[in-house]
Formats: structure tokens, sequence, C-alpha cells
């Protein structure tokens, strides 16, 4: 009997735990949708996170459904997704019309091709120091998710906020989505961008994870530095990140989310000056309980020994760009790094459902 009920936890357990993958983690190949899928499908994933509108070869209906077929057939689950949609965020670019109409295109994209969630995020760090709050910016874009609410509902599709490159942290994330609307607003997880807000991953789980829908799931070393700290994007694994842990308060908390992995790597340690005093002028509301978690885990950690093709710079401010000779370099590690992540979340972490057959 006892027997019986491990093995039933277990099976349950393994089919509330799907694996895949975000496709901004395969940046540098310029894959579109279709390749993009038989990749995942090859690999017997259960879903990928088509993050941006460029992902796909045309936004036209006809392309889409046969998007939407094509994963059907494969047996592979789509999440979809947009970039900013604060207007007032130094991200903005209006590039799609206005927020709303950026956000309703996304709508569209999203029902058509089947998916119950549509990624987008704020902004980005430079939005904490800029002339403007980051609590005005949170307003504003509840404001404009607002104007979309019926339509998000009707297309039954979940507006998923990402905790995005030093927008918000958890704690801020989790008012938006709550001052905007939970029937209709969630989180996408991510994982790593708590670093750059001095956040303890297992903390942006535990105030997260109620709301999460989909995930960025991604691994970061963080360690002690005479400014403070320094961190970096590595493989799953690789990191300081206690994933069992994170994995096993995951089930509980957010079970019928993918595990989408967001693999970056490539990009430089960066440092977090928290012992001078400008830092804070970002972080004035800074719980001190949660930074002292963040702290910890500073020191216990260390830096990335491996080797690394540091020379993703796309997304540093001043920095070079990227020499062509390094571009088939920075393809096999990224194609690597996903693989070897995706290897540790199904082999050590157990997660994952179609792999198994």
């Amino acid at each position: 009997m006892a027997n019986a009920m491990a093995q039933e936890t277990r099976k349950s357990r393994v089919e509330s735990t799907r694996l895949g993958f975000d496709t901004y983690s395969l940046r540098a190949f310029r894959w579109k949708a279709l390749q993009l899928l038989d990749y995942a499908a090859g690999l017997k994933l259960d879903g990928i996170q088509i993050s941006g509108l460029e992902d796909f070869e045309s936004l036209e209906p006809a392309h889409l459904i046969s998007v939407k077929n094509h994963a059907a057939k494969l047996g592979v689950a789509l999440d979809a997704g947009i970039g900013c949609i604060c207007p007032s965020s130094q991200s903005w670019s209006g590039k799609h019309g206005t927020p709303a109409e950026y956000l309703t295109l996304g709508l569209r994209v999203a029902r058509t091709l089947g998916a119950p969630s549509l990624r987008c995020y704020l902004g980005s760090a430079a939005d904490r120091l800029g002339s403007i709050p980051i609590e005005s910016h949170i307003e504003n874009t509840v404001k404009v998710l607002k104007t979309i609410r019926t339509r998000a509902l009707d297309a039954n599709v979940r507006i998923a906020v990402e905790n995005h490159a030093g927008d918000m942290q958890a704690r801020e994330t989790r008012t938006l989505i709550e001052e905007a609307g939970k029937d209709y607003v969630a989180a996408c997880l991510d994982t790593g961008n708590p670093m750059w807000v001095v956040e303890d991953p297992l903390v942006t789980l535990e105030v997260l994870g109620p709301y999460t829908v989909t995930t960025h799931i991604r691994d970061s070393v963080v360690f002690e530095h005479p400014r403070g700290a320094a961190a970096q994007w590595v493989a799953l694994g690789d990191g300081v990140v206690d994933w069992k842990k994170f994995v096993a308060r995951y089930r509980q908390l957010c079970p019928g989310a993918v595990m989408q992995l967001e693999n970056i790597t490539g990009r430089p340690p960066q440092v977090l000056p928290y012992l001078e005093p400008d830092f804070w002028k970002a972080f004035p509301k800074a719980d001190a309980a949660e930074f002292a978690r963040f702290v910890a885990l500073a020191k216990r950690g260390g830096p990335h020994m491996g080797t690394m093709v540091a020379a993703d710079l796309s997304r540093i401010p001043g920095a070079p760009p990227v020499p062509a000779q390094y571009e088939a370099a920075l393809q096999e590690q990224q194609r690597f790094d996903l693989e070897r992540s995706l290897s540790y979340a199904k082999q050590v972490l157990d997660v994952g459902v179609r792999w198994r057959s």
C-alpha cells in the first residue's frame, strides 16, 4: 500500500511539472517558430515560450495557425510573448503603436496560437533611477492593462508580467498584478533577474509563485565583491541557487506553469555596489529581511570557474559590437548550455514529462 501511494505521488508530481525553454535562449541562431518547435520536439520537451513577435515569419493568421497546428502535431505546448508595455519606461519603443495596441496585437497572436499566456514586462533597471519613480511606472502600466481587460478575458489569455532586468522586485510585481486584476493579469516568474534587484530567487518564488502562469528559469552565480557583490548568469546547476529546494516549492506554488528555461550565458559578471550609498537611491523601500537573504546568498557563493565565451554584450550599455568571428562560438555555447541545462532539469531535478517515454 505504501509503495503504491509513493508511486501515485511521484506520478502526480511528474505530470504537474512540464519542461520547456524560452526562445531567447537560442537568440544567436535567429530561428523562427517552426524550426524552434522542431528543436524542442527533438529534445522531447513539453513546451516552449515564443517570447517575441520577431520569432514568427509572419503575424498573419494563416501562418500563426500553421504554427499552432505544428505544435499540436509535435505535442509541444505554446506560451506567447511580447516586450515592454509601459508608456513611461525608457524601454518603450512604440514600434507597434500604443501600449494598448501592442497588447491587443499580442493577445491576437496568443489566442490564434492557443497559448494560455502572453508574457510582457514593464521596463528595465534604468526606470528605477529616472525622473519618474518606479511606483509611477507601475501605476502607468496598470492603467494600460485595465484598458484591455475585456480583450484579455475574451481571448482567455492571461497577461503574464515578468519581473524583468532590474525593473521590479517581486513585491512590486505582485502589487502591479493585484492592482490591475488577478482575473486576467499574472506573473512570468524569472529567476535570473532577481540578482539585479538584490533579491534571492527563492524570495521571488515565494512572493510570485501563487500568481505564476509561465516562467523564465535561469541560474546565477553571486559572490562578495569589495563594492558589495557581483553576479553572472550561468547554465542551470552551475550557480548558487538551491534548485532542489526551489523545485519542491515550485511544485507546491505553481504546478500548472511550464518550467521554461531561459538560458542566458555569455555575459560577464555585473557588480552590485550595495556598499555604496548611491546604490540605494534605486531601492528606497527595500525590505531589510529580504536583502539579508541575498547577502547570505553572496556569502556562500563564488565566481563561475568554468569556461565561457563572454562576448554576448548586446544588452550592456556602451559595449562594443560582438566581433563577427565570435558568432559561431556564441551559437554553440547557447545550444550547449541550454541542452546541458535541460539535462540537469531532467536528470537531477526530475522535471519534465515527455522525455520519460
